[in-house]
């Protein structure tokens, strides 16, 4: 199960809609909600709509919405003998069904609002029984049928049955002009990703003990995040040796406290800046245990007072230089 929001706001106030899948037959249901809804209303929500009709999950796939690991949403399932299984970081693939389901809700939605006019919540549940009798290649059936076990009696068929006649030809005529043009649509968004996804999969193998570069910025750097500590194979890249990468370790001595000072090494440059009518002169370290690239700017004043052997060393250098 998943969420998606930003959706234009309806006039019953929803601007969201609540996606939920069902691995085995494929069947999802589309329910439109608020973006703030509470997680009482969105705990009713799921059992009116989803334990009435199909009865409780033995597991559920989800992303680490705060509402998804909240003491509430865990402890409701608990009590149901619901296991919650959530993705790792950063790799929305692992509930990938709800996340391409998604996708093609919105390419339906988006015919839908372009072709039919009106407000999206409108079309949710034509939107949702046309996805559900639509064939899905990987069960090699509707998802209708494989939970129900028989075909669906969709208003193409209603001409053979003889139901055109109660409910009128111009209802029977614009529903099956619906069902036929969302399924186009339907048929060609599940073609689009299919091919997406397979030119970008790699078979990617590494062992315990390997090196390796986690991928969770554009930007290159060595950084401390807060977040789940599991991450997918595809955000890793082998590391290479480089002899460059390696800093010469010396063993810390720590304080009564388990503190350390940070012990400096040698001056790299020296800057001056100009503030108002002043020149502040300043220093870049390298600290012990930290390579070049890690050496901080620091005031010449405060370094000169702390470390003044530092200086003298610095002299030396330049006048052999």
């Amino acid at each position: 199960m998943d969420f998606v929001t930003g959706f234009p706001r309806t006039p019953s106030g929803n601007d969201s809609i609540w996606v939920i899948v069902d691995r085995l037959t494929k069947s999802a249901h589309f329910l439109a909600i608020k973006v703030g809804l509470s997680l009482e209303r969105l705990a009713k929500l799921y059992v009116d709509e989803i334990v009435r009709l199909h009865g409780v999950p033995v597991t559920i796939v989800s992303d680490r919405d705060r509402r998804f690991v909240s003491q509430f949403w865990k402890k409701l399932h608990m009590a149901m003998g619901t296991n919650l299984n959530f993705s790792t970081a950063f790799h929305p693939q692992t509930d990938g069904q709800s996340e391409r389901t998604i996708q093609i809700l919105e390419d339906m939605l988006r015919a839908c609002a372009i072709d039919f006019k009106g407000s999206w919540e409108g079309h949710l549940p034509l939107v949702e029984f046309a996805y559900n009798n639509s064939y899905q290649a990987s069960i090699q059936m509707a998802p209708y049928e494989a939970l129900y076990g028989r075909k669906c009696r969709s208003p193409i068929c209603w001409d053979d049955i003889g139901e055109r006649k109660i409910l009128g030809p111009e209802i029977v005529q614009h529903t099956v002009d619906k069902i036929q043009l969302i399924r186009e649509r339907l048929r060609s968004a599940q073609s689009r990703q299919k091919s997406y996804a397979d030119t970008r999969r790699r078979k990617l193998e590494y062992l315990v003990g390997d090196h390796v570069f986690l991928r969770v910025s554009p930007t290159k750097g060595v950084m401390r995040f807060g977040v789940h500590n599991v991450f997918h194979v595809s955000m890793l890249r082998k590391y290479v040796p480089d002899r460059n990468h390696v800093v010469a370790y010396e063993p810390l001595q720590l304080r009564e406290d388990l503190t350390y000072e940070e012990q400096p090494v040698r001056i790299v440059d020296r800057k001056e800046k100009e503030l108002r009518r002043c020149i502040i002169q300043y220093v870049k370290v390298q600290w012990r245990n930290h390579s070049e690239r890690e050496a901080t700017w620091e005031l010449e004043e405060e370094i000169r007072e702390k470390y003044p052997y530092l200086f003298k060393e610095s002299c030396t250098s330049s006048l052999e230089d």
